[in-house]
Parts: C-alpha cells; structure tokens; sequence
C-alpha cells in the first residue's frame, strides 16, 4: 500500500516536469512490444499515478480529461486516412480470455478501410477502456498477416473507488458543488468525475472572493485495484475588486460600467461578472468594444480594464415609400409615406437615451413614439424605461399607449423586464355606427396590464450582426373595460357584451444569424404575438404589413388577433457597413371579432441593398407581396423603400 498527495495547481509547470520523469519508465521490456507481466505488475501504481497526473491537466484547463499526444500504450496518432480507395483491411485483438469478456462490451469497427483507421479504432478503444478505469490497458504488439491487423492487447484490472472523503470543503461548497462521499464508494474510478467536481469546486471558489483556489486529491492509496483519497481545497487569498479603468477614446464614465456590470469596488471578486462583460458591453449600441478585459491582481486587490471607444450611434434619420393609387380609385396619385427617427444615446457618458419616431403609415393614418431610458436608478443596477405611443387610424379611432418598465440585466446576455401599461383606444367618428342591429368592430375599450419581458441576446454586433441568437419573449394579464359610447344606437347591441374582462397578449420573437463563407450571412427569424379574449375589436388588434413587418405589403394592411411571421433572409456583406439582400417573409394571421372569424397566408419577396455613406447608411428595398386580397405577385402591386440613416 502507498499514500501520497497530488495537487491540483494552475501552473503547469512542475506537472510538466512530473510527467517528463515518469514517462522514463516503460511499461514493456523491449522494442517489439512484448508483454512481461512481472515488468507489468512492478508499474501498474506508476501508470495510475501517471493517469492521475493526466486528471490534473485536465482538470487545470477545466475541460473534459486531455491524454497526451502519445502516452504510454497508445497506437501512435496517424493523419487522417486519404480518400484514395484501398483494399479494407480486417481487425484481430488477442487478448486473455478474461481480457476477452472484458473487450466484449466494447464497440469497434473490426472492418478499417485502411491500416490507419485500423490504428485510430485501437486508439479509440485503449481510450474508452481508460476512461472506464482499467488504467493499465494498452496495445502492445501490432503486425500484419495476410492483410490482417493482428494486436495484442492487455487490459488488467478495473481501478475503483473505495472512497473519496471530504477534507475541508465546506457545506457551501459541497452544495454548490453536488459532492457526496457516496457517489464514489465501490464505484468504477472514471477520471472525469473527479475532474467534473474539481471544475465545480473551483468556479464556485472564483465566484466568491478566490481566484486562486485549487483543489488537491490528499493521502492516496492504491492497493489490489483500489483508490482512496481525500479531497481537499486550498482557498488562496482572498481578493476584492478595486477599480475599473477605461481605456479608449470615450465619454463613457467607469462609474457607470461599475453599475451597469455590477461590479462594485470593495466587493469579493466574481470570475463569473468578468467573463460576462464582455458581452453586456457588446449590447450597448453605443460602445464598441476592440478586445476582452484585463485583470491585474495585486496585493489581494483585481483591477480591471475596459478597452471601448464611443460608437457613432447617435441616430437621425427619414425613411420615405411610394404606395400604388387604391385599385378602382379616380384620379388618386400615388401616396408617399414617410418616417422620421430622432434618437440621442449615451447622454454625457451616463447611458442615458432620449428617441422620438414619427410615421405616416397611409392617407389619414400616424404613429408617435417617444421612449426614456434611465439606468441605474439611485445607484442600483435597476434600468427605467418610459414609452409612450400614439396611434391615429384615419378617422376611425385613436389608441393611446403609455408604458413604464424596470430592467435588470442579469449577468449573462440576459434582461429581464418588469412592466405595467395601459392602452385607451376611443372612437373618433360614429356616423357609421347607427341602427346597428350587430356589434360593431371597433369600441372604446380600455386596458391596463402588468406584464414580464425576457432578453436573451448574444448577437456579436448591435447594427450589423454576423453571428449570433437573439431571443425576447413578453407576457401581460390585465382588465379590460368596454365602454358604453352614447353616439352608438340602439345602446342595446352593448346589453350582450360583457363590459369588464380579462384579457391575455403575448409575444416572441427569435433571431439566429449564421455566417455562410466569408462574407455572406443567412438570417432566420419568427415573430408571433396573440391576444386573448372572449371580445376582440379591431382596435385591439396587432397590425401586419410594411417594412419592419412583413414586406412588399402596406403598412399596418392586416389587422390580427394572432399572427405567425417567419423570415428567411440572405445577406452578402460588401463592407463592414454595407450589404445586399434577399428575403421571403411567409405569415399566417387570424382576425377573431364578435360574430366573425378570417385567416390568411400572405407572403412577401423582394431585394435590396443597404451601404454605408459619409452621410450615414443608405437603404433601398424593393418587395412584392399575395394575399388573399391582392392573389397576384404582380410588379403593379410592388412597394418601394428608401431611406438614409445618418448617425453621429
């Protein structure tokens, strides 16, 4: 019986030194791979240290166990087979009969197209039987014989745990870390396991203040095949956060990266928050962001260094489309419509943001939105939001959407949102709502909500992304409050309407970007957003068609209680800035109203190319569209988009 310790460090170099001087000592006795089982048995304890040595590596670089490029026992690595074809070569093991049994629930192609693919399954084998705990397999003798690959191999004994007790790690961190004593008694030893605790153990340390925190394997016996050891943690210092610097040509000031990132000096440090920011900073459209933080650590202090510059966003910009006269309609001009965007970001370095959108969307129809952002509300990492939207459709009605939110980005790519919001839509003309003998599509309606949104983005530019998912999804339960209009005659139809409610909405929206070759990137997204309720009125509804939703349509032509919008979209970059384009977008859209149910397939196509100027980013967009409505792809019925996005 033997005892010993081995340690778990980050340094690698006295492991590297360790592993040099045991690799000295061969496991066969001479050139041609003779088996001697005396020289064998002599250094079975070497070759389980040896593999224990192998855990520490891996465990070090905190991935799956790594065996070194050739360790003892091993078929040497081979390239890759040539796809030339050659004659299949047919694969022999000898082996003990008790060995035998053992390599019996193994699987292994025992036909190779060639000599090398016969190395590589022998290769993939010892590794399997390591991985199980026979810590001694190995191949020893290879040699051909009438087109057949001959291999003696020996597998010996299963290593197993007979215990791996607890040191001094604490109820927190056995918690965090799921270990139990009992997970490794008279159980098979697999390296892996101890390396996926060790993993476990030492994220939890560096998430609370110890960086440096390793973990040792104490007291070790090996004896007839089985281990014993006691796990044990070396905490290191314990190390705070002292400062964050800012590097680059920026007005953005580190107190507010300290909020925004939650790191705050005097805190323990947190491995974890420092890894993540690099990503919370890339979600800033403001920011751009040339390389990973740095970390320096001196006297048990982390200082850390942002490396940023502003980004020109900053955004004025006008958006202008030419609509075909209504069909049928006498002497009517084609329409233009337009859109104004105003938005101010970053405000003195604060992340403060001020936007106000302005669209005409048809002849009598407009949208105004204004938005306010206020992070870090009393020095908290909480986010406020106040939205605020105006719809007018022509002389129908007018709808009136205030919104306010509190945001909290957790530490991930992630963004939770907590909202209440209230909707009062009011009829503007009732000339055609007399001598009603059904209800009618629209109503004075008022809703007030409180909802919860989630963001989960990882999109590796805010303007132009090549890679990356996005993923928002937003839920909201509110009253709604039918009122009586008293220019509506007979007041009867309102008697077979219940006049207060509940009244679900909901929404999701994904978005995968995956790059095609160097330059090009295929965009998939899906939209969908429904509203429940036993009494849905037109002005309830969402509205699909236009540019941001569903193209080659008029905005805002489709009126939808729930809708289904997907996307496929081709992107050929020409510069960083600067792309052309080709999409189809397919939706499927229901209308529930009182007494009446319609459904359509519409779908839209189209090009378009979008490039960067002095000026700022020009966009053209070219798009058709069918429906049921409008059956034909027909160039009459095209829409044109063009706009300039001039950001400074």
């Amino acid at each position: 019986m033997q005892a010993f310790s081995l340690f778990f460090f980050s340094n690698q170099t006295s492991f590297r030194k360790l592993k040099a001087a045991f690799l000295k000592f061969p496991i066969t006795n001479n050139q041609q791979g003779t088996t001697n089982n005396e020289f064998r048995q002599r250094y079975k304890l070497i070759a389980a240290f040896l593999f224990f040595a192998f855990v520490l590596q891996a465990a070090q670089a905190q991935n799956p166990v790594s065996l070194p490029t050739q360790p003892s026992g091993l078929p040497p690595a081979q390239p890759k087979p040539s796809k030339i074809a050659q004659q299949k070569v047919p694969l022999k093991l000898r082996a003990s009969e008790t060995d035998k049994v053992i390599l019996k629930k193994y699987r292994f192609k025992r036909d190779a197209p060639d000599s090398i693919s016969a190395l590589q399954e022998v290769r993939g084998l010892i590794l399997a039987l390591h991985d199980d705990g026979y810590l001694t397999a190995s191949a020893d003798t290879f040699f051909r014989k009438n087109d057949t690959l001959f291999v003696d191999m020996f597998v010996g004994q299963q290593f197993n745990w007979v215990a791996l007790k607890n040191g001094n790690l604490s109820e927190g961190l056995l918690q965090k870390a799921g270990f139990k004593e009992k997970f490794y008694r008279n159980r098979p030893f697999k390296p892996d396991d101890f390396v996926k605790l060790q993993k476990r153990v030492v994220e939890y340390a560096e998430d609370s203040g110890y960086p440096f925190a390793a973990v040792r394997l104490d007291s070790i016996q090996l004896y007839n095949g089985q281990i014993a050891a006691i796990a044990k943690v070396e905490r290191g210092p314990l190390i705070t956060f002292d400062s964050i610097i800012v590097e680059g040509k920026t007005k953005t000031k580190s107190k507010f990266l300290s909020r925004y990132l939650q790191i705050r000096v005097g805190q323990p440090y947190e491995h974890r928050k420092v890894e993540s920011s690099f990503q919370l900073l890339r979600q800033l459209p403001y920011l751009n962001v040339s390389r990973r933080p740095q970390v320096r650590f001196a006297e048990n202090k982390a200082r850390l260094y942002y490396f940023i510059e502003d980004r020109n966003a900053n955004q004025i910009d006008a958006l202008i489309g030419v609509l075909p006269p209504d069909e049928g309609a006498a002497n009517q001009k084609p329409l233009l419509i337009w859109e104004g965007n105003i938005n101010i970001r970053n405000i003195k370095g604060t992340g403060i943001q001020l936007g106000l959108q302005a669209r005409k969307v048809d002849r009598n129809s407009q949208i105004l939105d204004a938005n306010y952002l206020q992070p870090n509300i009393l020095g908290s990492p909480l986010e406020m939001g106040f939205n605020f939207n105006l719809y007018k459709q022509d002389t129908t009605f007018i709808n009136i959407k205030p919104r306010l939110q509190f945001s909290y980005y957790t530490t991930r790519y992630g963004k939770i949102t907590f909202f209440g919001e209230t909707r009062n839509s009011r009829l503007l003309s009732t000339e055609n709502l007399k001598n009603l003998t059904a209800i009618p599509e629209f109503a004075d309606v008022k809703y007030t909500a409180l909802g919860g949104a989630y963001l989960w983005n990882n999109l590796d530019d805010f303007y132009f992304p090549r890679k990356g998912f996005l993923a928002t999804g937003q839920v909201a339960l509110g009253n709604k409050v039918i009122s009586r209009n008293a220019a509506i005659e007979p007041q009867s139809v309102y008697d077979s309407l219940k006049l207060r409610s509940t009244q679900f909405t909901g929404s999701l929206r994904l978005e995968n970007y995956f790059p095609i070759g160097k330059n090009g990137v295929l965009l998939t997204r899906f939209r969908s957003e429904t509203v429940q309720n036993d009494q849905i009125f037109r002005n309830d509804m969402f509205r699909l068609g236009g540019l941001n939703l569903l193209r080659g349509f008029n905005d805002f032509e489709f009126y939808a209680s729930t809708y289904f919008l997907g996307t496929l979209e081709y992107r050929f970059f020409t510069a960083e800035d600067s792309y052309l384009l080709l999409f189809y977008d397919q939706a499927y859209y229901q209308s529930k109203l009182p007494g009446s149910f319609n459904e359509d397939l519409p779908l839209g196509l189209g090009a378009g190319v979008s490039f960067g100027t002095p000026a700022g980013v020009f966009q053209f967009i070219y798009s058709v569209g069918r429906s049921e409505v409008q059956p034909n792809l027909s160039l009459s019925n095209s829409r044109v988009h063009f706009g300039l996005a001039s950001k400074f």
